[in-house]
């Protein structure tokens, strides 16, 4: 029986999810990726948390702090959680910014600059990670710090003459869905802890307005059912490699965040354009024949070029459990309950790690276990506490239908 149908059902799948998180995924990080010489958080750590590299991601010192912070405000406040956000967002300030306010991607353990990428996704993790610890601490400087750091990256992004395109613009111009979507919960999370402020001369509330619109306009193609990630300016389909490929985890992502702020704010447009986006997805992604989601996938069904285009990673499962269980939470439909159930179980099953605790990042289709690193520049305290935590407290708000 769905435990999502039941009270007691509900109570449980509760706390299995708090345990994970507090019992298993967060003790693994604060025991072993924590710098207590240099401050920050290293994330290169092998199945058992030795270290496999010391040097650091920026944009993990922001999504580590965010993370440790927002523990700290909404499920408990641990005092470990509080000092290693501080700790992250101590390096992030001292050691993450180049001299024009952009943020490094990769530096040394002790700081020393590595590596810079074009895009602006660090700043708009380490905007949320000083909105929340601003909320854990009460000192304006991180309030500040983190309007600050949403004004550049909503410059960075947006504005022309900012960042290099991927690809020559005069030969082809494309325009992609991820800066749009990290626009989406960086303005939710600094709404949640700033309150309603504006940046840009817009409100926070006004830029999450824009930015779903302009995920619907062009992204969002009904007639084919599918969320594109890369299209022409005027939504159009690029007819390549890139500009077929759709990321079924991602969208699913995308439809969460959409779902969230129709729930949030009563909008019945952005539910059933979330509702949309997560029903047309799961049916591109899931694997019918082994179970989990298929990283890559075409918008006509043709061979694309990433080799990993069928392995199944760990955060497309984070995010479509989140956005499974938030479908059933707002519309009561049965079909999103056992969609739950399907990718909770099929997760827990074959991610998890019992012996050493957290998840593997990366599996071959069958399931079976890819690589047993669990953690890189890329993987770290995020996706899947994020996960656990938005689970926690959705279970434990009032059955809504």
């Amino acid at each position: 029986m769905n435990p999502l149908i039941h009270p007691e059902g509900r109570r449980a799948l509760a706390a299995f999810y708090q345990d994970t998180l507090l019992k298993d995924v967060m003790p693994f990080w604060l025991t072993h990726a924590m710098d207590a010489e240099h401050d920050g958080i290293m994330t290169a750590l092998d199945r058992d948390g030795s270290l496999l590299d010391t040097d650091k991601s920026i944009w993990f010192q922001g999504r580590a702090g965010w993370m440790f912070a927002t523990l700290f405000n909404t499920i408990r406040p641990d005092r470990a959680y509080f000092d290693a956000a501080g700790s992250c967002l101590a390096f992030l300030e001292k050691h993450g910014y180049a001299t024009d306010g952009k943020l490094f991607f990769t530096v040394t353990r002790e700081g020393k600059p590595l590596r810079m990428r074009r895009y602006a996704y660090s700043e708009a993790f380490a905007s949320i990670a000083h909105a929340a610890y601003f909320k854990a601490s009460g000192d304006a400087h991180y309030a500040e710090a983190a309007l600050r750091d949403f004004s550049f990256y909503l410059r960075h992004s947006f504005e022309p003459g900012y960042m290099m395109p991927k690809v020559d613009s005069n030969t082809r111009t494309m325009v992609g869905i991820g800066a749009l979507m990290i626009g989406i919960v960086t303005a939710q999370e600094l709404r949640l802890n700033l309150g309603h402020k504006e940046v840009g001369g817009r409100s926070l509330t006004e830029w999450i307005d824009l930015f779903i619109l302009d995920i619907q306009r062009l992204f969002y193609k009904p007639e084919l059912e599918v969320l594109l990630e890369t299209v022409a300016p005027d939504g159009s389909i690029l007819d390549h490699l890139d500009g077929r490929i759709l990321n079924p985890g991602h969208a699913i992502e995308c439809a969460w965040f959409i779902l969230h702020e129709g729930k949030m704010r009563g909008e019945k447009s952005y539910i059933q354009l979330g509702l949309r986006i997560l029903d047309c997805m799961w049916k591109r992604g899931w694997d019918e024949g082994m179970g989990g989601l298929f990283y890559y996938r075409d918008v006509y069904d043709k061979p694309v070029q990433e080799y990993w285009h069928d392995m199944k990673f760990w955060w497309p499962h984070n995010e479509a459990i989140i956005a499974t269980l938030l479908a059933y939470e707002v519309t009561g439909d049965a079909k999103y309950a056992a969609m739950h159930q399907q990718v909770h179980d099929w997760s827990f099953a074959h991610f998890a790690d019992a012996e050493y605790g957290e998840w593997y990042g990366y599996l071959h289709r069958d399931g079976s276990v890819s690589q047993r690193a669990k953690g890189n520049m890329f993987k770290g305290p995020f996706h899947l506490p994020r996960m656990l935590a938005y689970c926690v407290q959705l279970l434990q708000e009032p059955k809504a239908v």
